[in-house]
């Protein structure tokens, strides 16, 4: 129960604060992974939850399923076509090189990892979160199409990233000699195949349904909303009861979602946006005084480097190369490589690995991870106010034609729409 009260005080806490923290380079991931610190295993002590219990993982798996389902329902594929160009550099070009990238750092630094135990753990640090980003994401003195870029970014990328961790994950077992090579490519195909098949039934014909049901008035207000959280949690059970991955099946219901309903994608996206912000704030509260707290004693110089490494170098580069005959200014290019923050999904990512490898390598893994995710939560989070206000002002001052200032329809945030 004192983990359940430190929770709510601390939530209440910062809601008292939440108006002056918006306009102060303190985010609420800064704060809750603070709190957890001081209140956790490293600090007072007082929160004494368990990571090999199933409930702090349980409660991260929850978060990424609701998470990837919001993050995918916002995406209107059909007006990102007008508007694409940039967030199909950041994911196509630049998402891939980061990887390869992540990969060649971690070999260098870490001479123990194989080349496939060296891109998992570039895999796991390659997604970045739209929390961390919400600062930048939902800032007005930016153009629309920087913020949309980075919005859309942030939403598709950690879907992308899922299945691609799950293959490197078990090319890494089979050279572990965990099982076959025949068995692993039998799981990748289920997990890829019930995933998407989950994701389709549920998205597509939950949202079918609900939409048939709801302009025949047949559907009470919140049980609509009630009814999202549903299909989001039968795509990610579905998924997981026939064999296949249950985020991957989260985020493609979604993306089937808001293909099939988008009216009704309108109507409730407050409410599950505003269950994911809860369950976001308790896991980086979580995150830090079970999961980081622990491990801070591991740090090495290594890990150090290789975690300032991922959040520059290796971001940074790719999205640069990426942007080449894009029109953007050099600024806009950085800009947008520096803000990649890396937050729940590798959190997630990290702790799968490490419940499924048993050794030494799933501790580096983590151990790497979470670094990277403590550095990022305030190195973004310090940078993104000051740092956009004075590109904006660059911006407004440059002449009307730059590619930044061009007009693309501005979809939903993670906390509204605009």
């Amino acid at each position: 129960m004192v983990e359940l009260l430190i929770i709510a005080v601390a939530i209440y806490a910062f809601a008292m604060l939440s108006e002056k923290s918006a306009m102060s380079p303190v985010t609420a991931p800064m704060c809750f992974t603070t709190v957890g610190l001081l209140v956790g295993a490293a600090g007072l002590g007082w929160f004494d939850l368990s990571l090999e219990g199933e409930g702090a993982t349980a409660l991260v798996e929850a978060t990424l399923v609701l998470v990837l389902f919001v993050d995918a329902s916002r995406m209107d594929l059909r007006a990102l076509r007008k508007s694409s160009a940039l967030p199909v550099r950041l994911l196509a070009i630049g998402l891939p090189l980061t990887i390869i990238l992540g990969t060649l750092t971690a070999m260098v630094l870490f001479d123990q990892l194989s080349v496939v135990e060296a891109a998992l753990v570039a895999a796991v640090l390659a997604p970045t979160d739209a929390a961390l980003g919400q600062a930048v994401v939902s800032d007005r003195r930016l153009p629309v199409r920087i913020r949309q870029s980075l919005n859309v970014e942030s939403g598709l990328n950690d879907g992308i990233m899922v299945p691609v961790v799950t293959v490197f994950l078990a090319l890494a077992a089979v050279e572990e000699e965990v099982a076959s090579a025949s068995e692993w490519g039998t799981f990748i195909a289920a997990q890829l195949g019930f995933g998407l098949t989950a994701g389709v039934i549920a998205g597509a014909g939950g949202g079918w349904l609900l939409h048939r049901r709801a302009a025949a008035h047949q559907v009470e207000g919140v049980y609509r909303q009630l009814a999202i959280i549903a299909m989001a949690l039968a795509a990610f059970a579905g998924a997981e009861a026939l064999g296949g991955n249950g985020f991957i099946a989260a985020f493609v219901a979604g993306l089937a979602f808001a293909r099939v309903a988008p009216k009704e994608c309108q109507d409730v996206q407050d409410f599950t946006e505003d269950e994911a912000e809860l369950l976001t704030t308790i896991t980086f509260l979580i995150f830090g005084a079970i999961i980081a707290g622990p491990r801070i004693e591991n740090l090495t110089w290594e890990i150090a480097l290789y975690g300032v490494l991922s959040l520059t170098v290796v971001r940074i580069v790719p999205v640069v190369i990426s942007m080449i005959g894009s029109g953007t200014r050099y600024e806009t290019r950085v800009f947008f490589g520096w803000f990649g923050p890396r937050g729940l999904a590798s959190i997630l990512f990290a702790l799968i690995v490490f419940e499924d490898m048993h050794n030494p390598t799933g501790e580096l893994v983590m151990d790497i991870a979470v670094w990277t995710v403590l550095f990022s939560v305030f190195a973004h989070g310090l940078t993104a106010s000051p740092w956009a206000g004075r590109l904006g002002r660059k911006l407004e001052k440059g002449p009307a034609d730059m590619a930044e200032m061009v007009e693309v329809p501005e979809l939903p945030t993670r906390r509204g729409r605009p």
